[in-house]
């Protein structure tokens, strides 16, 4: 299955990577080899006019669409798509997407016929020569079944024209479009067949009525809107969405004829989604590409469109009205007509792809990613062997993990507050349910007919803190119930992975997260005959419980009905190697028969116990400290009881795991290892020395940890439940299903990802998406979380700021506060870094120094404001806090004594003095992620970043806001910080999209790299011949040193996590002078400096009386 997802979405990629390199000219689609078409073939023609949709055309033979067998009548408009049913008025201009209908869109966009500019034929077509004709583009698209097509579809636009608008583009006068789309329909199965000619698609934008901009045509399929009372999008798939994959429709094909593209449609195999060919051309032996050649083409692939905002804009994931995102990449799953026999063996082009061992099971809903195309000489396949990394598999980890990379592959770790093996995580201390089947087939004493059971529930119930498991088997026959009472292990299993922790120990859900298979084997002594239990956990369900799977089979000695069983506490030794655990015991039970005659017989008896454990474990972090080699089980009280009456078996245990014990240490009396803390059954308890301990509320929970409330849930777990709730409750998460990922206080995770496709993007603390951040796949965009940790209890911490000592220090920010590293030359003192600023409430993120009266600035996008602190010391205060969005970037005009920042909430750049007041707007338009932002005092100019995915950008202008124009544009990924050294005059800025530190000095047109393979740079900041930059990755401050272009030093704080904005305190400020350095410029209010003078402009929103504005 994994398999076949990967190829379908591959064969896209893998087709326009390679179409540079197909046939030339001979090899295109010519306009003869269309479909015969027109008026002559008993085409009905399309009325001429913008955003025309046919009658009905009411079809002969049914076609099949995704789940549908019953499609009796479509619709074709002049906008390049044919529908499933009458397009409403409102929808009747392309929009948004996916629309209400069911639609096949060969080439979406607002096409116009008016005044016979062009036409739109089509038509059922019963001929032989026609299905004839569509089977044999069906069977070179899928060679491996036998398509017999009975009737077929054709439409098709000939020469039609692009709706341009009140404002004509010239550069579209003339150009016409040409394209073709079948669908073939057998009793079983429809597929689409798009034919592009060569020189047929001579424009791939048209003028949007509702953007009223030029926007990419689309080539998508959608089930439209599913449901009678809460209604949502169905499955849809978009193959092409900008103007470098529609160009490449008539160069390339998915079907091994350049032009012609080719979809399984309906069947049973599409109910979730379209089924592309993967067949790719053929290439000439020597063939080569180029990396510039790769860039050009990977644009084409499979995208979810439910969370991304398309030229016809998708809905975003954070909207309200939207709560279901469909399933995208669809699996390529065996088309239903098949000729007889065996398959063949798996070519290279179509072997498997297997993860090593057992797949694991999602605790969220399972996405697939599409694997990197890889260049193996001449011909591109799946490389097996290639490093798996975070960028491709952050979808493995669990929601509360983080995803770390490593030399040979990647690993995940649950973050703090939870437990697991990091792809399944639960909140510490939280009671855990796990559910589950359990079927028999038990020989009892010397009977030999078997008692069978099947489909059995089995329901557990964990109280985490104190190592506590009760489990419940129901309809067990009264025949076998007595006689499973010793079989304490059969729940016991669970009591071992939730078992208490003694320190540096770890219980089976630390280790296995709940994935694993367990075989045990009980051997009664004295007793003829053995007793094997088969048991499989599949980790954690869309509900959040675990799911286990439990087999009985063998014989077991009778115990009389009505008896009662005692089992003493025990011990076992667990014994642990890579992906494998063993142990086996020796035990005792007394059966204690019912009274008769005034006495109660009970018996000892004894079984030898022996199991394994198997299990995938993270292998690639070597640095991840060894589990000791032998564990023990610790099993202080055990329950078991048979109820007649209802059937139930159940066994309560008691567990903790740590050293094998000899005596009784006084460690090992602590409250949270022997069961004595008193925690609230929603807490963790946490051990301290000696006998002390702590009682810590899970994550969800409030209170003291005696007792603790559970929280509301926040919108971001309430959209969760809501789509794992629509996706149904007793089949697993479909793949491509968005699930946003929520952090561990219920927050949106400030950067979403879908995992089908790769794509990434920001999001707001409400989950909608930010616009301009979406990224393609191997690529995380710079989202902030505009979310402050919570405050944990414990001492206060003074916010007042501690003195700056004398001489030049780097300040960097990290969520709650800003530090100081203070450097002697270039060096930085990394034993001498202190906290500067406490400010647990805030997320302070931009950095600006003000080297005259020793303050430093920053923005703080949780509240969101402005703030500044004196490095002498005092309580800082905050300057702004309306009308802000996301403040991001800040810089400082030391000679004008004027602030400027950017937000790119508001896409916008303001300008204030340095107390807050005289605001004024610089920049509110072409704005899309503004963020860093920086000075050059002497000059009057103002530098700042856009990293907007669509179109980087680094521009400048005047202070005054005036000669705006972009600096850098070309070879720009992320560009985050930047920095403007005044002494050298040179402006150098990181980019976390190149992973490359560039400088250049503004008005010389050369740019120089001057460092390159960085992590994940944030913010930059230059000291003398070096800069100083934050890394997310490493969080860490790195040295680079400019002159020999290499990273010298690094430091990494104590605390480990994000690090934001950099600048340097100097200890004194640069030489020179502008010309509102004195007097404030002669000004009444703002003075804006500008190479050689100065522009006096009036604050926003001001009545004006008495300012003043002049150049």
């Amino acid at each position: 299955m994994l398999a076949a997802i990967r190829r379908s979405g591959a064969a896209w990629t893998r087709a326009l990577l390679l179409q540079l390199l197909l046939a030339g000219p001979g090899g295109c689609l010519s306009r003869q080899e269309l479909f015969p078409f027109g008026p002559g073939h008993g085409d009905l023609e399309l009325e001429a006019g913008d955003d025309q949709v046919s009658p009905a055309l009411e079809l002969r033979r049914a076609l099949r669409f995704f789940d549908k067998s019953d499609i009796n009548s479509v619709y074709v408009t002049t906008n390049g798509i044919i529908a499933m049913s009458e397009p409403p008025a409102k929808e009747s201009s392309p929009g948004l997407f996916p629309p209400t209908f069911g639609v096949v869109a060969p080439f979406l966009a607002d096409l116009d016929t008016t005044d016979g500019f062009g036409k739109v034929y089509y038509r059922e077509d019963l001929s032989p020569s026609v299905t004839r004709l569509a089977a044999e583009c069906v069977q070179r698209g899928f060679p491996e079944i036998s398509f017999q097509p009975s009737s077929a579809v054709v439409v098709t636009w000939e020469s039609v024209a692009p709706y341009q608008g009140p404002s004509k583009d010239p550069a579209q006068e003339g150009k016409r479009n040409t394209f073709q789309a079948v669908l073939a329909s057998s009793d079983s199965s429809s597929y689409a067949i798009f034919l592009y000619p060569e020189d047929g698609l001579q424009f791939d934008t048209t003028f949007s009525k509702k953007d009223e901009t030029q926007v990419p045509a689309v080539v998508a399929f959608s089930q439209g809107v599913q449901g009678f009372i809460w209604k949502s999008d169905g499955a849809y798939n978009i193959f092409a969405n900008d103007r470098e994959s529609i160009g490449n429709l008539a160069k390339s094909s998915n079907s091994g004829q350049q032009g012609v593209w080719v979809f399984e449609i309906g069947s049973p195999a599409t109910a979730s989604g379209v089924v592309p060919s993967d067949v790719s051309l053929g290439l000439d032996d020597g063939a080569e590409y180029d990396d510039e050649d790769y860039d050009s083409v990977t644009h084409l692939g499979l995208e979810d469109v439910g969370t991304t905002s398309f030229p016809y804009e998708a809905p975003r994931s954070g909207d309200p009205s939207m709560h279901s995102v469909p399933w995208v990449l669809s699996p390529r799953r065996l088309p239903t007509e098949r000729p007889p026999g065996p398959p063949g063996p798996p070519t290279e082009r179509t072997r498997s792809f297997q993860l090593p061992g057992e797949r694991f099971h999602q605790q969220h809903p399972q996405v697939i990613d599409v694997d990197e195309v890889e260049e193996t000489g001449v011909v591109f396949s799946y490389n097996t062997d290639s490093r798996q990394t975070c960028a491709n598999n952050r979808h493995q980890c669990s929601v509360h993990a983080e995803c770390r990379d490593f030399a040979t592959g990647f690993c995940c770790s649950c973050v703090a507050g939870y437990t697991g093996n990091g792809r399944q995580c639960v909140a510490e201390g939280s009671p855990q349910r796990v559910n589950g089947k359990v079927k028999g087939r038990i020989l009892v004493g010397n009977s030999p007919v078997p008692i069978v059971f099947e489909n059995t529930d089995l329901h557990s119930y964990v109280v985490m803190n104190h190592g506590r498991s009760y489990t419940a088997i129901s309809t067990i026959p009264e025949t076998v119930g007595y006689s499973l009472l010793p079989l304490a292990p059969v729940g016991g299993i669970i009591g071992w992975m939730f078992a208490v922790e003694q320190d540096g120990f770890k219980n089976g859900f630390s280790i296995t997260g709940g994935e694993f298979t367990r075989q045990a084997e009980v051997t009664f002594v004295g007793h003829p005959g053995k007793l094997v239990i088969k048991q499989r956990f599949s980790g954690i369900d869309e509900h959040g419980h675990l799911t286990i799977t439990t087999e009985l089979e063998g014989r077991v000695p009778q115990i009389p009905f009505g008896s009662s069983v005692h089992i003493e506490p025990y011990t076992e030794l667990y014994h642990y190697s890579p992906g494998v655990i063993t142990s086996s015991s020796t035990r005792e039970y007394t059966v204690m028969e019912p009274e008769q005659d005034g006495a109660a017989p009970s018996t000892i008896y004894t079984y030898q116990w022996r199991q394994t454990i198997t299990f995938q474990e993270c292998a690639h972090d070597t640095s991840r400290p060894a589990l000791p080699n032998t564990q023990q089980l610790s099993v202080d009280s055990v329950f078991v009881l048979y109820n007649q009456e209802e059937s139930i078996l159940r066994y309560a245990l008691s567990n903790s795991i740590g050293p094998v014990k000899d005596g009784s240490p006084d460690a090992l009396q602590n409250p949270c290892y022997i069961g004595t803390h008193g925690c609230d059954t929603n807490a963790a308890c946490r051990p301290g020395p000696g006998v002390q301990f702590a009682c810590e509320c899970s994550i969800g929970f409030r209170g003291d940890g005696r007792t603790c409330s559970e929280m509301e849930k926040t919108r971001c777990q309430l959209e969760r439940e809501h789509i794992l709730g629509a996706a149904g409750a007793a089949d697993p998460p479909r793949p491509g299903l968005f699930v946003p990922e929520c952090d561990e206080h219920g927050h949106y995770v400030p950067t979403q990802c879908h995992g089908s496709t790769g794509y990434c993007w920001c999001v707001d603390r409400d989950g909608r998406e930010l616009e301009g951040t979406r990224t393609r796949p191997g690529m995380s965009p710079p989202c902030l979380s505009t979310v402050a940790p919570p405050i944990h209890h414990g001492p206060s911490v003074p916010t007042a700021v501690i003195p700056l000592p004398p001489g030049t220090h780097l300040l960097f920010a990290q969520t709650g506060k800003i530090e100081r590293l203070p450097l002697e030359g270039s060096t930085m003192q990394k034993s001498e870094a202190k906290t500067l600023l406490h400010a647990p409430d805030k997320v302070i993120i931009g950095l600006a120094f003000d080297c005259v009266d020793k303050m430093v600035y920053w923005t703080d996008i949780s509240e969101p404001s402005i703030g500044r602190a004196s490095l002498h010391g005092g309580e800082p205060t905050t300057i702004i806090r309306q009308d802000l969005g996301s403040p991001e970037g800040i810089a400082l005009d030391h000679l004008g004594r004027n602030i400027f920042w950017t937000d790119s909430r508001l896409d916008r750049i303001e300008v204030a003095k340095l107390d807050g007041t005289q605001r004024r707007v610089l920049f509110e338009t072409d704005l899309v992620n503004p963020r860093g932002i920086v000075t050059d005092s002497v000059r009057g100019n103002l530098y700042w970043t856009d990293w907007n995915r669509e179109s980087p950008k680094i521009e400048t202008s005047y202070m005054d806001g005036t000669n705006r124009r972009v600096l850098v544009q070309d070879d720009l990924g992320l560009p985050n910080g930047l920095t403007f050294d005044a002494y050298s005059a040179q402006l150098c800025w990181v980019d976390a999209g190149t992973s490359r530190v560039e400088c250049l000095k503004p008005g010389q047109p050369s740019r120089r790299k001057v460092l390159e393979g960085l992590q994940y740079p944030f913010a930059v900041t230059s000291y003398g011949k070096h800069l100083y930059y934050t890394d997310w990755k490493m969080s860490s401050v790195v040295a680079v040193d400019l002159a020999i272009s290499k990273e010298t030093d690094t430091f990494h704080p104590h605390k480990q996590t994000r690090l934001y904005g950099v600048t340097t305190a100097l200890s004194q400020c640069p030489q020179g002078h502008n010309y509102c350095s004195v007097n404030n410029g002669g000004c009444t209010h703002l003075c804006l400096a500008t190479p050689g003078s100065r522009t006096c402009r009036c604050p926003d929103n001001t009545l004006g009386v008495d300012c003043i504005e002049r150049k």
